[in-house]
């Protein structure tokens, strides 16, 4: 007996993968973003707003890590792809969107205008688009190489890690199908109806 398909479950059951897949991380974009805009950002040296930036990217790649091994052993692999994505792509911008506040807050003229945090946002989105309208542009070196980072950041998020999530919801639908045939006595080599996976 193959497992049910998500649009094959009761309502009830749908509604609550929907709370716990979608919803929860989008609340948690929410707060991130809220937190960006809320929480006081003091600090005025270079030095240590590249540290946490960095200490955040690590933190994002572990994240991937989980979630991707995650999608494998899920049995809506679909659902938890966008659960990772929900969580991980405003947590990457944030990062590099305080980075830039915390560099521009510490030297004067980093940038080519002073920034506010709506501006290091709006910069750290057209950087991440590509679209590069030319109105904020970094001026020293230390805000030209996290740029640089963040557009290889972009890439790595963009074409790797989206061909790994991919590549994990393949194996997590393989994985569910391969394991709602095993449980069909009417296959060669099936037995008992396998339970739902980990």
């Amino acid at each position: 007996m193959t497992m049910p398909g998500y649009l094959d479950l009761p309502r009830a059951k749908r509604r609550r993968l929907a709370l716990l897949l979608v919803i929860r991380p989008t609340l948690t974009a929410t707060c991130l973003v809220a937190a960006y805009f809320l929480l006081p950002m003091d600090t005025r040296l270079v030095g240590e707003s590249l540290f946490w930036l960095v200490t955040g990217l690590i933190g994002v790649a572990a994240l991937v890590v989980h979630e991707t091994r995650a999608i494998t052993r899920s049995e809506y692999p679909r659902l938890r792809a966008v659960q990772l994505i929900v969580t991980s792509l405003p947590l990457f911008l944030l990062l590099f969107a305080s980075a830039y506040f915390l560099m521009d807050r510490a030297t004067a003229n980093t940038f080519t205008q002073a920034m506010t945090r709506t501006d290091a946002l709006y910069f750290t989105l057209t950087v991440f688009t590509t679209v590069g309208f030319g109105d904020i542009a970094p001026r020293s070196e230390a805000a030209r190489i996290v740029t640089m980072v963040q557009m290889l950041g972009n890439l790595i998020l963009i074409g790797v890690a989206a061909r790994v999530v991919v590549g994990a919801v393949q194996v997590g639908i393989q994985r569910r199908t391969a394991a709602g045939s095993a449980g069909n006595p009417a296959e060669p080599g099936g037995g008992t109806p396998a339970g739902p996976p980990e």
